[in-house]
């Protein structure tokens, strides 16, 4: 919701205290805690009241919210990774770094694709294993995307799939070679 009181009116209702409850789990759905903080939190109604257009337009919509989402990739895929001593990739620093050097903005992904090849490489005995490897950094390639589509500021559906699927077509191409330069 982008609505302040309809907040605290859902947390009223799960938090109304009845004889066989003595706590309870706030399951935010909504990103409501990152549009409006957490609900216990100090709240200056005053302000609100004197100054509402000034707070709803400062009000983060959801595509801000998810800007500053950061993926973190599970246990048990990072684990599979192993031999790798950097797993991470920071698309946004790295897009700095190349727009400082006057190069083309596409080579943050083709760093992208590198590093994640060779990720798969170092933990895989053939390039069968790594292209196994490589299908458990979907989620992973599916975020690198989103946060260089909001660098380059094209944020198109179509754009970002076409940019995942091409992405995920150079990675294998570039775990084969990786495979065939060692032969």
């Amino acid at each position: 919701t982008r609505s302040l009181t309809l907040y605290f009116q859902m947390i009223g209702r799960g938090s109304r205290i009845i004889p066989s409850k003595d706590e309870f789990t706030v399951i935010d759905l909504g990103n409501n805690m990152a549009r409006f903080g957490m609900w216990d939190a100090e709240i200056d109604w005053q302000e609100i009241f004197h100054f509402p257009d000034f707070f709803l337009e400062n009000i983060k919509n959801d595509e801000d919210i998810e800007r500053e989402f950061v993926y973190e990739m599970p246990d048990e895929i990072r684990e599979k990774f192993g031999n790798s001593s950097i797993i991470d990739f920071n698309i946004k620093e790295e897009y700095k770094k190349i727009f400082a050097q006057g190069l083309k903005s596409k080579t943050v992904l083709e760093r992208s694709i590198a590093q994640h090849a060779l990720i798969c490489v170092e933990n895989s005995e053939d390039v069968f294993e790594a292209r196994i490897l490589a299908k458990l950094l979907k989620d992973d390639i599916a975020y690198r995307v989103k946060q260089y589509s909001y660098c380059i500021m094209n944020n198109t559906k179509s754009y970002k799939e076409w940019l995942e699927e091409d992405y995920e077509r150079k990675l294998r191409l570039s775990i084969s070679q990786e495979f065939a330069a060692k032969m």
